[in-house]
């Protein structure tokens, strides 16, 4: 069964043809979740069905859907790039074009706390769930863990997201929990992202579920990470964000983090697909670099 050409044609696939997209996920060229040499990179596009279209200072940035399409076409085409997250509505896109051939996929689940909301803390899933991850033929499946000390609904969050790991352990696939320690300042959620609030987030995550024998981290790079690092033996990626700064502050921050135990790679967003220079293929190519530089003299 051939492959959408462009945009236009995932819009009558869409239409006419939606049993497509079942038949290319049950055809779907498929690889292990960790290659030989250990090492993942990974790119994020979750972030819009959070409400967060938001980029380097753009707050519409990631409004198109074709624009941000093509810019992940480019990152997944680019060597030594693994695969993505994001959900359903992208990864089925890109599944049309084709992109998803031969790379790892990880789904997002909890997209309910929308950005900026009164309910922004309520991370509960209404993304992806286990069953349907394991259906598609994903390998891995992420959840947004925020823990706010002060409302007594995270409680509710932390047992929603225990069952998903334990869920997926069970299903042998990979779950990937993001943890931070965040709080309301002025009506807005912020994550705590000093070294202490970031170690003791950590510990309350790997610890959810009724096992852990597929449970991996994604961390934000802080300062301390030697003893963010030293809080767990667990596979770890590292987080993106949205930077500010210069974007060899940047790459030498990750570079750095990339060297310590557990650290197993990068899962990143925004600072690849909507660099300062606008150029998506050299951007990526610089965070491979970091992440096994001989992808890229291959190349």
């Amino acid at each position: 069964m051939s492959f959408a050409r462009n945009h236009d044609e995932i819009r009558e696939i869409r239409t006419f043809e939606p049993q497509r997209i079942t038949t290319l996920l049950k055809n779907r060229r498929r690889r292990p979740f960790v290659p030989v040499d250990g090492r993942l990179m990974i790119v994020a596009a979750d972030h819009p069905a959070r409400g967060a279209l938001a980029a380097r200072g753009r707050s519409d940035a990631m409004a198109s859907r074709p624009e941000l399409l093509d810019r992940l076409v480019t990152a997944l085409g680019r060597p030594g790039v693994d695969g993505v997250l994001a959900t359903a509505d992208i990864l089925e896109d890109l599944l049309l074009l084709g992109a998803l051939e031969g790379k790892v996929v990880v789904s997002s689940m909890n997209r309910g706390g929308l950005a900026g909301s009164v309910f922004e803390m309520d991370d509960r899933m209404t993304g992806y769930d286990v069953a349907g991850t394991a259906e598609a033929g994903f390998e891995a499946i992420k959840m947004l863990t925020r823990i706010d000390l002060d409302d007594p609904a995270t409680v509710n969050t932390l047992e929603t997201c225990a069952q998903v790991v334990t869920d997926a352990n069970r299903a042998g696939i990979v779950a990937m929990v993001e943890p931070f320690l965040s709080r309301r300042v002025d009506g807005r959620v912020v994550n705590d992202l000093s070294t202490e609030a970031v170690v003791k987030s950590v510990h309350i995550a790997q610890g959810l579920g009724a096992s852990s024998a597929y449970t991996w981290m994604k961390l934000p790079v802080v300062d301390g990470m030697e003893r963010v690092m030293e809080a767990t033996t667990l596979p770890t990626l590292l987080l993106g964000g949205d930077p500010t700064g210069a974007p060899e502050e940047t790459y030498a921050s990750w570079k750095a983090a990339l060297e310590l135990p557990s650290v197993r790679g990068l899962i990143v967003g925004r600072a690849l697909l909507y660099p300062a220079d606008d150029d998506v293929a050299a951007a990526v190519d610089t965070a491979v670099s970091l992440v096994r530089p001989q992808e890229v003299v291959a190349a």
